[in-house]
């Protein structure tokens, strides 16, 4: 008898200066397993470091881009554990679903989430801490932990406030109510929406070019970008002069004023 060997349930692909993560089970709306989660954490960190790679794409096969954490397996995990012990929960969301999104937020390379159909709970929040989301207009965002008795978690408390303001996001946390993608693009959750059959042509010009942008001087930008809302006026100014004392010694920073003089396109090396 000859068995099947199951599909990877996160594809990582590289090609061109940009890398694909996709969620790779459709068949299980892409609810992320703590393995899957783990591969998506380990790729992005990697990308990190890795001079090839220019952009990071998150994307979804199937109708959902990720529909939260696997509960059946949690719930597995609930029968078949032994004795609760204080911190064992805490460490797990510290190292599991937090942990998943400070990958995205810190990745020094730009981030694009594809998000084609439904996002939730921890799905919705891989999305949330992308740099950039194009949306096709079947998508939705559901803060589903109130759904479960949940309280939310993967950063949710601390993403949403700064994304829409406290008064929206205690809204979406309180309800759970499916956000579509049209009002999740009035609120600035979402880049771009399109139509699906112009989903992936419409995620692609953004990927393009940042395959071919000055990648440190976007690095560097992303640091302080995601580090304003908590920090005052002088520690944003000193780390915005630090910031260009590093990248003036980059190639880019010398190609950029070099193409501007002689009135060409950059050559951008990504460092």
């Amino acid at each position: 008898m000859t068995t099947t060997e199951a599909a990877p349930g996160v594809l990582v692909t590289d090609a061109a200066g940009v890398r694909r993560i996709t969620l790779n089970r459709p068949e299980a709306a892409n609810a992320l397993r703590p393995e899957d989660r783990d591969t998506v954490i380990d790729a992005l960190r990697a990308s990190d470091g890795d001079p090839e790679v220019r952009v990071v794409v998150l994307a979804a096969e199937g109708r959902h881009f990720c529909s939260g954490a696997d509960v059946k397996a949690l719930a597995r995990n609930r029968a078949s554990g032994g004795e609760k012990r204080v911190g064992d929960a805490m460490r797990k969301i510290m190292d599991g679903a937090q942990t998943l999104v400070a990958s995205v937020l810190d990745c020094g390379k730009p981030v694009v989430a594809i998000v084609q159909g439904p996002a939730a709970g921890i799905g919705a929040h891989l999305a949330f801490a992308a740099d950039l989301v194009v949306a096709s207009e079947q998508a939705t965002f559901v803060e589903a932990f109130v759904r479960r008795g949940l309280v939310m978690d993967g950063g949710g408390a601390y993403l949403l406030p700064r994304r829409i303001g406290m008064q929206k996001a205690k809204e979406l946390a309180f309800f759970g109510d499916a956000l579509p993608a049209a009002d999740a693009l009035a609120l600035g959750l979402v880049n771009r929406v399109v139509p699906a059959a112009e989903l992936a042509e419409a995620a692609e010009a953004f990927v393009q070019r940042l395959a071919v942008a000055p990648t440190s001087a976007i690095a560097l930008t992303k640091k302080l970008l995601n580090a304003s809302p908590d920090t005052d006026r002088a520690g944003a100014y000193l780390a915005e002069a630090m910031a260009q004392e590093l990248q003036s010694h980059a190639h880019d920073s010398g190609e950029g004023v070099r193409a501007f003089v002689e009135r060409r396109d950059p050559d951008y090396r990504g460092h």
